[in-house]
């Protein structure tokens, strides 16, 4: 979450009497995140979550977004509601731009996550793959392997010996996992972004998950490695380092519910090369591409980078789950 665009009182007050709300009191910008502008809503009695939606999300997809939030609700996974507006429509546009009002999740995300906070997440996202298999909608990953010769070729690299020996590095990277990237493994609907700052926990228990604007159809696998990226490293000084035991109790949550095939198992190194990849781009991105004027903090893509290399050093499931 972010602040692109600035609203006036003016601009809130229109937007909230389109909804079936109480009178908005206050309201106030959320720095974290990167992707789209978020503000805190608050009436007499509720909070609601205003979203812009900006950059990366296109506006094609968001029909996907909303009426997934909408069916996960009714199925009982603790995530966002969208809400309609009096025209019955989970869509507006504020500023020229799509927007929506979601409610607010109570809890909030962990800096530091404990063993049982990781079995819980995996557990969690074992019960959002089983649940979101029954469910018939369809988005491809706009940031799958696939697609991230476009975002590296995008990036503004600055003409020095150390940026252009980055940019081979990445070229060399990106060439090696699509050769090795897997084929045939269960595919189903995932979050795609399981971040911290995306996952609540309330007085410690886990209650919910929450942004779900990369969601898409792809390798369940993939998930697991994504988090295994944003979750299983631990920072000692300017340095990460992977935690087998968080990594061990993420896969064990998970498979409490849904059992993890061979072949999922045997990928699991490339994904996890894959994912930290697509972290690295688009924090890249976003260092050489951010307008200065953006009321937002940039994500520092070292830590992508260091990641890629101790997974570039390792090579099997047993190197993850010891």
């Amino acid at each position: 979450m972010a602040v692109y665009t600035k609203l006036t009182n003016k601009d809130i007050l229109l937007l909230s009497d389109s909804y079936q709300i109480d009178k908005v009191n206050s309201f106030e910008g959320i720095k974290k995140g990167i992707e789209n502008t978020n503000y805190l809503l608050k009436t007499n009695k509720q909070k609601f979550i205003l979203t812009i939606f900006e950059k990366r999300v296109q506006k094609k997809d968001l029909p996907f977004f909303m009426n997934l939030m909408d069916k996960l609700n009714q199925k009982k996974i603790i995530c966002p509601k969208p809400l309609k507006n009096k025209k019955g429509k989970y869509l507006s546009t504020i500023n020229r731009k799509s927007a929506c009002i979601v409610t607010f999740l109570k809890g909030k995300d962990k800096a530091n996550l404990d063993y049982k906070n990781c079995f819980d997440i995996g557990k969690n996202i074992a019960k959002f793959h089983e649940t979101t298999s029954k469910i018939s909608l369809y988005r491809e990953n706009s940031m799958s392997i696939r697609k991230l010769d476009s975002l590296l070729r995008s990036i503004k690299f600055i003409s020095k010996k150390k940026t252009l020996d980055l940019q081979s590095s990445l070229t060399r990277n990106l060439r090696d996992i699509k050769k090795e990237w897997p084929k045939n493994l269960p595919k189903g609907i995932i979050h795609g972004d399981l971040f911290i700052d995306n996952i609540f926990f309330n007085k410690n228990k886990f209650s919910g998950f929450i942004d779900f604007y990369f969601s898409s159809n792809d390798y369940l696998m993939y998930e697991i490695a994504i988090c295994i990226n944003a979750l299983c490293f631990d920072k000692i000084k300017n340095k990460f380092l992977m935690n087998n035991k968080k990594i061990k109790n993420l896969i064990n949550g998970y498979e409490s519910v849904r059992v993890l095939s061979e072949l999922e198992k045997k990928s699991l190194n490339v994904l996890c090369r894959g994912a930290a990849l697509r972290y690295l781009l688009t924090r890249i991105y976003d260092y050489f591409n951010t307008p200065k004027t953006a009321l937002i903090k940039i994500k520092d893509p070292k830590e992508y980078l260091q990641k890629l290399i101790i997974h570039n050093n390792l090579n099997n499931y047993k190197d993850y789950y010891n």
